[in-house]
């Protein structure tokens, strides 16, 4: 079935040239001009990617992101006017934005980056990998249910968090360089955002972390990569 792509942007012929492209290319496109009006489409419409200007009338694309984000999982690229700052996509990734790109959008890059973020979405992303449990006294993450709980409470992490810590756990006490991470959760289309294993394993340990300052769990390897350490109480399966 063609992937379902909710796109709000109040610039109408941007948001037109968007949703032909992204209709010629197989996809179902709905378009809102704002912010309420883009909350009540993705009520109706249940998309499976949602792409949202920054600046937005009546609500910010940053406030329909937490909205979106407080009830689903579903990815979420956040578009830009101008150039983006380290600070900001970390703000963005504080209310639970996947990706962000800078407008004009590149019909080549964006083409990949919708195949990349609907890939990391899904569970066939996972395909050939062992199922797996990890559960101590404080963390446990179930692949089979994409769960995550800490100290027993469900922690919600987007696809691409939850991707990310899958990995780490399935490479327990490897260490993962910084490509290897690049290529194993975001594709090969982000083979040159360096940046990236750094902003979100940051933002991740902020989430599963007892302390984020001093991590218990994904320890850096300074200038290679990180490394996942597991309790020693720690059960896997």
């Amino acid at each position: 079935m063609s992937a379902k792509i909710l796109i709000v942007e109040d610039n109408q012929s941007m948001s037109r040239i968007l949703q032909i492209n992204l209709e010629h290319a197989g996809y179902k496109v709905k378009v809102a001009a704002d912010g309420p009006t883009g909350l009540k489409l993705y009520e109706t419409m249940k998309p499976d990617l949602v792409m949202l200007d920054v600046a937005l009338p009546y609500m910010s694309g940053l406030e329909v992101c937490q909205r979106i984000r407080e009830e689903s999982n579903v990815p979420i690229l956040m578009m830009s006017a101008h150039a983006i700052t380290e600070e900001e996509i970390a703000a963005g990734l504080d209310i639970g934005a996947d990706e962000y790109m800078v407008k004009p959008l590149g019909d080549i890059e964006l083409a990949a980056r919708i195949k990349a973020l609907l890939r990391r979405a899904s569970a066939e992303a996972n395909e050939g990998k062992p199922l797996i449990t990890y559960k101590d006294d404080y963390l446990s993450v179930d692949l089979n249910t994409r769960r995550v709980y800490i100290n027993n409470k469900e922690c919600r992490l987007t696809p691409t968090e939850f991707n990310l810590l899958v990995l780490f756990i399935q490479n327990s006490g490897e260490v993962l360089s910084f490509q290897q991470i690049l290529e194993q959760v975001w594709g090969p289309e982000y083979k040159s955002e360096h940046h990236y294993p750094r902003i979100y394993v940051s933002h991740l340990r902020r989430k599963v972390e007892p302390d984020f300052k001093n991590p218990t769990y994904i320890h850096n390897e300074y200038g290679v990569g990180y490394r996942f350490v597991p309790k020693t109480n720690a059960n896997r399966r």
